[in-house]
């Protein structure tokens, strides 16, 4: 302290989180975790998957009961019971996943559970809906919308709403932009900044750094349970922060591939319908990792799903290794998997993985001829099986038997990622592969796909990070309503080239 100079009291936490510690069996998920959390900031909490984020969060909304540690809020100790009390101190959770009724309007989401009655008759409450989403900025959303009528987007800022008319002052979001385009995750910080400005305090989790650094204040990095690192966003780096992620430097997040490309093995050509009304069409090479990068609806995924059967189409045709043409209205996934081509889809929760089953059985079940003979399983082959991917994507669990429902979402993307690699298919379409995953897992991925397209393996990567796919594609395409850019070489692409495509289907000229 210099003399003369008085210092300003440091505030008292909002919320106060001390040597918290949960245990799941032999696994211990948190190891003595503290955290302190202030009113009107935003704090980022980091770390990669497994380190017990989500299990901090869910003693703190009071879905888990902590085996050591107390919670305090505003100086006071507080019991969270349940996730009833929890929001009845004011602790409001958004999970990644929307816990909306998608059949109910905008008004009655945000005001179920608080419902007002008079005479048996519930009152509406639309002035207080209304005057939330206004708070949000948000004034165009109707409290008299039906919520599967709205984006994505839009069902966040209803889940922040219901936060508010709860009279919550401490809202947890669980990475919320995993599914939103850059525009809706600009709007989405204008409401995080609207929520500190009225004094709450933002818990914001998040795989994206660029994001901690643009929105967050202060930060608290957890690494196998513990609290590793704390401080303030402002005087930190993204380098300072994955290192104590990952406890160790990380020389290049983006390795370039190295090795040369075979001869063609996939021809793709006029593929249309309703979901690519302009015909679409591309080469794929031996060893190839092509990128393809586009906005939300710009016919990204519609295309993978194309190519695997899964989406009806009018026309097209599929070239595999210069046998006859395929006709894509008639293939299916089946029919796909027998010719070597894979699909690894963006939504793990419904379509990637079976969330009732085991790791083993979601890695095996779907090549189960491997691990079979004469209609009977070998059960110790599958064991062997699934421990050998569960140890090569570094899967953190308690054992192959254990119910993928039960990993973080991370873990369940490897998990499902696992799954394409037993089949051992020769072209493989990777549609958002890292979502969801943490800088260390996402550079291990990154390695992986490299190593893949060494052994000769051809890879389509659909994105919505362009740092990812000029990092570690060969060639690039961008795609804008249904509409395909020319393909490039990675390096010959400016990032405002791509995003002008992105927005305006023109790779010159200004943007609209």
């Amino acid at each position: 302290m210099v003399e003369g100079v008085a210092t300003l009291p440091q505030p008292r936490p909002l919320l106060r989180l001390k040597a918290i510690a949960k245990a799941f069996g032999p696994v211990k998920a948190l190891r003595g975790v503290s955290l302190d959390v202030f009113p009107g900031q935003v704090h980022a909490l980091i770390g990669e998957n497994g380190a017990g984020k989500s299990t901090l969060m869910k003693v703190l909304s009071g879905a888990h009961d902590p085996d050591v540690g107390t919670v305090e809020l505003d100086g006071q100790p507080l019991v969270l019971a349940n996730p009833s009390s929890a929001r009845q101190a004011g602790i409001a959770m958004i999970y990644q996943e929307l816990t909306l009724a998608p059949h109910l309007t905008v008004e009655e989401n945000i005001t179920l559970g608080l419902e007002r009655s008079r005479f048996g008759l519930v009152q509406s409450q639309s002035g207080k809906v209304a005057e939330a989403l206004d708070l949000l900025g948000r004034e165009d959303i109707a409290p008299g919308q039906k919520v599967q009528s709205l984006t994505i987007a839009r069902q966040q800022v209803v889940e922040i709403a219901r936060a508010i008319v709860s009279d919550a002052r401490i809202v947890i979001m669980d990475e919320p932009t995993s599914s939103l385009s850059e525009e809706d995750k600009q709007a989405l910080f204008r409401v995080i900044r609207n929520l500190r400005e009225k004094g709450m305090a933002v818990i914001y989790i998040s795989h994206f750094l660029d994001e901690i650094d643009e929105i967050a204040d202060r930060y608290t990095v957890l690494r196998d349970g513990e609290s590793v690192g704390e401080g303030m966003v402002a005087e930190s780096t993204i380098e300072s922060l994955v290192e104590q992620m990952i406890g160790r430097k990380l020389k290049d997040m983006y390795p370039r591939p190295s090795h040369e490309l075979g001869k063609v093995v996939a021809t793709a050509r006029d593929i249309g319908g309703r979901p690519l009304p302009q015909g679409v069409g591309f080469e794929l090479r031996e060893g190839e990792i092509l990128g393809v990068f586009g906005l939300v609806g710009a016919g990204r995924t519609e295309l993978a799903r194309c190519l695997f059967g899964l989406d009806e189409v009018q026309a097209g045709t599929l070239e595999l290794r210069g046998d006859a043409p395929l006709n894509l209205s008639d293939i299916h996934p089946v029919q796909a998997l027998r010719c070597s081509l894979d699909y690894l889809s963006e939504n793990r929760k419904d379509e990637g993985l079976a969330q009732n089953l085991s790791i083993r059985d979601n890695i095996t079940l779907s090549a189960i001829r491997k691990t079979s003979r004469c209609g009977f399983l070998k059960l110790r082959e599958e064991d062997g099986t699934a421990a050998k991917w569960v140890d090569k994507l570094g899967v953190r669990c308690s054992s192959a038997g254990q119910p993928v429902r039960a990993l973080s979402g991370g873990n369940q993307q490897k998990v499902a990622i696992a799954r394409m690699l037993h089949h051992d298919s020769q072209i493989l379409i990777m549609d958002e592969p890292t979502r969801g995953i943490d800088v260390g897992s996402k550079h291990e991925i990154y390695e992986l796909i490299h190593d893949l397209a060494a052994q000769g393996k051809s890879i389509l990567v659909i994105s919505s990070y362009l740092p990812e796919l000029t990092g570690i594609c060969h060639t690039l395409a961008v795609m804008h309503r249904g509409a395909r850019s020319e393909v490039r070489a990675v390096d010959t692409w400016s990032d405002r080239e791509v995003i002008r495509f992105a927005t305006t289907g023109k790779t010159t000229g200004s943007a609209a």
